[in-house]
């Protein structure tokens, strides 16, 4: 026997010893060199809301949470971002637990605090997709995607939006559209993952990317509404007390989220394979059925459609070659989970809540004028975004022009976005912050920009609307 073959059995040797002594474990490691064409799975999930009236947000993400897990992605490759005040929220009726569905289990349990209060912000989410540990700041786990040319990442963000943009938690902070596809470029051109893929749950998602996803760098993504309408919460209480979620005071999911998860479930249970197309498809059919059990939005996928006959194997799933019956099964679970709900648009969602704790309170009580209070204030906070942004267009389109929801046809949004972070920022220094609401209004401020209105002609319009600061809201 050679010298250098009996060295390296003897190196083999010793690595398996001292691993299976529980000690040194380089050798281990060393001796296993990583094959070239080995792929990896990664998962980013984050919720961009906080309060308890946004309960739904949180509960989507700590459910895709254990899909990731049932799937079998690995939890040191799962980032998780939520403001965490949900579980153990005062208005809790379950203290430390969150439900996606009525008659659901608890979500929850073991979701890992990755990313929580503030460190849930546009440059944490930025630099855990581009892998970048050095650009977080805060006290999170530090996990970042630190995928590779062979691996699959999977993100989800389930958050309000805008026309062009997604919330997050901080008053006034927002993805901006152009920011996110940025990151995408920049992840690919790094060699940062054989493909990837992305849902948006949000209010005019299908905005973050029309006209700005490329075909070319290997990202697929599908959104909750195209780029002009709301998505909708679901699992809503409604004014049947004993219906399901009455004792929440909140909606419990959003509508396409629990589409896509309700349906990996039953794929899942059923062990029956699904592709990204067929998904999609799915989500978009229950999603838009307005004659059944919502008023609906229309689902819309972006980017590189090659990626659509990819198994959902590859991103978070583990099945099986399926039989005739447990294709059935599987059909009959997806259709069977929703049979009941009452669903909201999402702009609405905390009306609802704040309704139904004005309604709870008893009468004479403080609370019941607490709860009037904070309607009132919350209804009379979105009338004065609405006469402010109708006044600065009319100031700065003039006539009925402003009223005009521009929509530049499979087009992006706005051509200049630093022009639109300047004219929202120039509102909300004036007037007060958008909020959850008022960034329905972002196409208006794209429409001033495309207009080719100057800076201080904002600034001008914005004083003339709001002379004086605003309240505070919620």
């Amino acid at each position: 026997m050679g010298r250098g073959l009996l060295c390296l059995l003897l190196l083999q040797l010793v690595g398996l010893v001292v691993a299976g002594g529980g000690r040194w474990r380089w050798q281990e490691e060393f001796l296993r060199l990583p094959s070239s064409d080995e792929a990896t799975r990664w998962a980013v999930l984050i919720a961009g809301s906080n309060g308890f009236y946004n309960y739904r947000h949180q509960a989507d993400v700590c459910h895709a949470y254990q899909i990731m897990r049932k799937g079998g992605v690995e939890e040191q490759n799962i980032v998780v971002m939520m403001y965490d005040d949900i579980a153990h929220n005062p208005d809790n009726p379950r203290p430390g637990l969150i439900f996606n569905h009525p008659s659901g289990p608890d979500v929850y349990a073991g979701v890992p605090k990755d990313y929580t209060g503030d460190d849930v912000n546009v440059n944490n989410f930025l630099a855990v997709l581009l892998g970048n540990r050095s650009a977080l700041t805060g006290s999170g786990s530090g996990k970042v995607v630190a995928s590779g040319p062979n691996d699959h990442v999977f993100v989800y963000y389930a958050d309000h939006g805008g026309p062009g943009v997604l919330s997050m938690p901080a008053d006034g902070e927002y993805l901006y559209a152009d920011d996110l596809v940025k990151a995408l470029k920049k992840k690919h051109a790094g060699g940062g993952y054989k493909s990837l893929v992305v849902y948006v749950e949000a209010c005019e998602s299908g905005s973050i990317f029309e006209g700005l996803l490329p075909s070319d760098i290997s990202v697929y993504a599908t959104t909750a509404s195209n780029a002009e309408e709301s998505s909708w919460g679901t699992y809503c209480p409604g004014d049947d007390h004993d219906a399901p979620a009455a004792e929440f005071d909140t909606c419990l999911g959003d509508l396409y989220s629990v589409a896509w998860m309700e349906d990996a479930e039953a794929h899942q249970e059923g062990r029956l394979a699904e592709t990204l197309r067929q998904q999609y498809r799915t989500v978009k059919n229950r999603t838009s059925d307005e004659g059944t059990y919502t008023l609906g939005s229309h689902v819309m996928q972006y980017g590189d459609m090659a990626l659509a006959p990819q198994s959902l194997d590859l991103y978070y799933m583990d099945t099986s070659p399926a039989t005739a019956n447990d294709h059935k099964l599987a059909a009959a679970g997806a259709k069977g989970s929703h049979s009941y709900t009452v669903s909201v648009n999402q702009r609405d969602a905390d009306l609802l809540y704040l309704w139904r704790k004005y309604r709870r309170a008893g009468e004479g009580t403080a609370e019941k004028v607490e709860a009037r209070e904070r309607l009132v204030q919350e209804m009379g906070r979105r009338s004065r975004v609405d006469r402010s942004v109708e006044m600065i267009g009319g100031l700065l389109l003039g006539g009925a022009r402003h009223k005009q929801q521009v929509v530049r046809e499979r087009a992006a949004l706005v051509e200049d976005w630093e022009c639109l972070r300047s004219m929202v920022r120039t509102f909300e220094d004036q007037c007060g912050s958008l909020g959850q609401y008022g960034i329905k209004h972002m196409r208006s401020f794209a429409n001033i920009c495309n207009a080719g209105v100057p800076h201080h002609a904002m600034a001008k319009a914005a004083s003339l609307a709001c002379p004086s600061p605003p309240p505070l809201h919620l």
